[in-house]
């Protein structure tokens, strides 16, 4: 049961987000307890929420409900997972495979979640050290060479083993929750979130032979930097800021102990989102008439 509830909106979306259909959500969620608080450093103001400064607010929350897209999940898992608070995503954007509650199906659902009939996943985070620096992402670690359309090399290895030297873009290394986002667009496999493992995607290789491949989560990657088109290459996790990294420098992929927990309804059923977010159909025949 979950008794004292954090809400959570992309600071750079509230202007363009819908007020009044946000505002209504927040009012049905009140209707089903009191205790709803928003974070100090929050860009998003509501009168009739309590703020409390950010140490306050990760101490007393224990449910952090998300109002946005999965971008905006993806950016409060990073900014809050460390706390280990639960996260529910409401979609008020496009795709929402973790973000996976309709507006329209948020009042029927509330109740539920806040009584703990629910359904809680942890989902792995991958970190990249290189340097002194360390690049985390739910989604996937990108390594690219900062040149629009310019090759770089590299040489992967898996567990001290070398796979392959390689001229690519760049390389993807996506979790099974990124599986369904940029590395599906880089064409890798739809990974199902329960799986522990890794996909690793080159991104438009010189080698028409060099395909995705999948490995164990707790194998340990390293990516040899050799030469580029920049002075540096790039690391950009989840698609944040690109971090630049040298060449002839290591860039090690492991996985984090940290886990996020992903708040679903219950009967939450990960095929049925991939046949309506990806329009896979329930009875091809009908597309057939």
């Amino acid at each position: 049961m979950f008794k004292n509830i954090g809400i959570y909106v992309r600071e750079k979306s509230v202007e363009g987000i819908d007020s009044s259909s946000l505002d209504a959500l927040i009012l049905s969620l009140k209707k089903h307890t009191s205790d709803v608080f928003i974070d100090e450093t929050s860009k998003y103001k509501n009168n009739s929420l309590a703020a409390l400064k950010h140490d306050e607010f990760v101490s007393t929350v224990d449910l952090l409900i998300v109002f946005g897209g999965d971008g905006t999940l993806l950016r409060s898992a990073r900014k809050y997972f460390e706390y280990n608070i639960p996260i529910l995503g409401i979609n008020m954007g496009t795709v929402g495979f973790l973000t996976d509650v309709k507006t329209k199906d948020f009042e029927s659902i509330i109740k539920d979640v806040i009584d703990g009939n629910c359904e809680i996943e942890e989902r792995h985070l991958v970190k990249a050290d290189f340097g002194k620096k360390t690049a985390y992402g739910l989604n996937e670690i990108v390594i690219h060479s900062g040149g629009y359309t310019q090759l770089m090399r590299y040489r992967l290895s898996v567990n001290d083993k070398v796979v392959y030297e390689q001229r690519s873009d760049g390389l993807i290394i996506a979790t099974p929750t990124g599986s369904t986002a940029y590395a599906l667009s880089a064409g890798g496999p739809i990974i199902h979130p329960s799986l522990d493992v890794w996909t690793i995607l080159p991104m438009l290789p010189q080698s028409i032979s060099a395909r995705p491949f999948v490995i164990s989560s707790n194998d340990r990657v390293t990516v040899n930097l050799i030469s580029g088109p920049m002075n540096q290459a790039k690391i950009c996790a989840d698609g944040q800021e690109d971090e630049n990294a040298s060449y002839d420098e290591d860039i090690v992929i492991s996985k984090m102990n940290s886990k996020l927990r992903l708040v679903h309804p219950l009967n939450n059923n990960f095929f049925e989102a991939c046949r309506e977010k990806l329009g896979w159909s329930l009875d091809i025949s009908k597309n057939n008439k």
